[in-house]
C-alpha cells in the first residue's frame, strides 16, 4: 500500500504501467485486477490507469476505470452503453409539497416515459416535444453521414428511444435533499442505436487485430483497438461523439417529460440553475500532464476542479451532487455509483423478495422479482465508496430517493 498518497498500487512490481486505485475499504474482486492488468499490457495505454472505488469486472475494460491512450482507442473499453451518465436538477418544491401516497406520481411518470427493453420501451406515438427535440439537434442529419459508410448502423430507433429509459441500471428518481428540497435524478444513455454502433465497432476492431502485425500480445480480443489515422478510427471516433450526443439529448427529453408530469400533479414549483448532465461511459481527448490523450471512463466521471457531477447509490441507498478536486492522479476523474459486489445472476439467486422489500421500504418503488438484480445488496456500501475518493470530489448534496422509476 501507498501510505503517501489517497490511491493504491494495483499493478505487479515488474509493470511498466502503473494502476493506481482509489479503493481503500471497498472490495476489488481478483478478475478485475486482472482485467485491470491485460489492459496496462498494450503498450499505448498510460501514463497509467486510474480505478475509481466502484471498480468491478467489465467486457474488455474493467467499470470504474479511466484508462488514458496515446494514438490509439479501444471500443470495447467505451462499452455498447456510450454516453450513458445521469441528469439532475433541483426544484423549488420542499417534502411537505409531496403528497403522502407518492403512486399515482411514480404511476404518471412511467406512463409517459417507455421504460424496459423490447418494444415496450420505444413510443408507442412520439411526444411532439420529443420530436421537436429531436429536429433541433441535427442528430439524423448527422447520422446519415456516419451511415452512407456504415450502413449497417440503423436509424429506425433514433425516433423511438429518444426520451426513453431502458432497461438494466436505469433509473429516474424523485430525491429530497439534505434540506428537504425535491431532486428529479435520472440515469440513461444512449439506448438501442448506442448499442449498435458499440456493438458494430467492436466487431471490425476485433477482425482489425486478426488482421495485425504486431511486436506486443494482446491478452484479450475484447481490448482490440484501432489507430489513430486509420479510417475506422476516425468513423469510430465520429460515431461515438454522435452517440454521446444523442444519450445527452435523451437524458434531457426524459428530465422535460418528467417535469411535466409532476407539474400536473404537484404544486406551482420552478427549477433552479443547479443542474447537471454528466456522461460516464465515453471517451474525449484531453491534455494531462502535458500530453494530448484520448481518455476513456468507463463506468467514472469527469470531476475537474469545481465541476460538479453526480455519484448515485443504489435503490435505497443515498446518493450525492459533489464537486470535482481536479485531482490530477485520477485524470480529474471519481466514480460513477457505487459499484456492484454481485453479478445480475448472483443477485437473482442470493437476494429474497422479503430483504428486497426490507431495503427500499421507504421509497416508492417496483418490489418484484424483475428488479431483484438492482437491490441495493448487490451493490457496494456507497458510503465506504465516498470515504475512499474523498480526495476526488466534495459533497454538495446528499439525495434519498422517494421515488424509483426501474425499466
Amino acid at each position: 500500500m501507498n501510505t503517501q498518497c489517497s490511491y493504491e498500487l494495483l499493478h505487479a512490481p515488474e509493470a511498466s504501467t502503473p494502476i493506481k486505485g482509489w479503493v481503500r475499504g471497498v472490495p476489488v474482486e481478483d478478475k478485475a485486477q486482472q482485467q485491470l492488468r491485460n489492459i496496462t499490457a498494450l503498450p499505448f495505454v498510460g501514463p497509467w490507469v486510474a480505478v475509481m472505488p466502484d471498480v468491478h469486472l467489465g467486457i474488455g475494460a474493467t467499470v470504474g476505470s479511466v484508462v488514458p491512450t496515446k494514438g490509439a482507442i479501444i471500443p470495447a473499453a467505451v462499452g455498447v452503453d456510450i454516453g450513458c451518465g445521469m441528469a439532475a436538477v433541483r426544484t423549488t418544491l420542499r417534502a411537505n409539497d409531496l403528497p403522502d401516497d407518492l403512486s399515482l406520481l411514480r404511476n404518471s411518470i412511467e406512463r409517459s416515459i417507455p421504460v424496459g427493453n423490447g418494444p415496450g420501451g420505444d413510443h408507442r406515438r412520439i411526444p411532439d416535444s420529443v420530436e421537436t427535440k429531436l429536429e433541433q439537434s441535427n442528430l439524423m442529419a448527422r447520422l446519415a453521414v456516419i451511415r452512407q459508410k456504415h450502413p449497417k448502423i440503423r436509424p429506425d430507433k433514433v425516433d423511438r428511444q429518444i426520451g426513453t429509459l431502458g432497461g438494466g441500471n436505469h433509473f429516474i428518481e424523485i430525491c429530497l435533499d439534505e434540506s428537504d428540497a425535491v431532486w428529479v435524478m435520472l440515469h440513461s444513455g444512449s439506448r438501442g442505436t448506442g448499442n449498435l454502433i458499440g456493438t458494430y465497432f467492436i466487431e471490425l476492431a476485433r477482425r482489425q487485430l486478426e488482421k495485425r502485425v504486431l511486436g506486443f500480445h494482446v491478452p484479450d480480443k475484447d481490448l482490440a483497438f484501432f489507430m489513430e489515422g486509420e479510417d475506422l478510427f476516425a468513423d469510430y471516433v465520429e460515431a461515438v461523439s454522435w452517440a454521446q450526443d444523442y444519450a445527452r439529448a435523451n437524458r434531457e427529453a426524459m428530465m422535460t417529460r418528467v417535469l411535466h408530469e409532476m407539474r400536473h400533479r404537484l404544486p406551482k414549483f420552478q427549477t433552479d440553475k443547479t443542474a447537471v448532465n454528466c456522461h460516464h461511459n465515453y471517451v474525449q481527448r484531453e491534455d494531462h500532464f502535458g500530453q494530448s490523450l484520448l481518455v476513456t471512463r468507463k463506468g467514472a466521471v469527469s470531476a475537474r476542479e469545481g465541476e460538479l457531477g453526480i455519484i448515485p447509490g443504489s435503490m435505497g441507498a443515498r446518493s450525492f451532487i459533489v464537486r470535482g478536486k481536479g485531482n490530477a492522479d485520477s485524470f480529474h476523474s471519481c466514480s460513477h455509483g457505487a459499484g456492484r459486489v454481485m453479478s445480475r445472476t448472483a443477485a437473482r439467486a442470493q437476494i429474497t423478495l422479503k430483504q428486497h422489500r426490507e431495503a427500499t421500504a421507504h421509497v416508492e418503488c417496483r418490489k418484484d422479482a424483475g428488479v431483484i438484480d438492482e437491490s441495493p445488496a448487490a451493490y457496494k456500501d456507497i458510503d465506504a465508496v465516498m470515504a475512499a475518493q474523498r480526495e476526488l470530489v466534495d459533497v454538495v448534496h446528499t439525495l434519498r430517493q422517494v421515488v424509483c422509476v426501474k425499466g
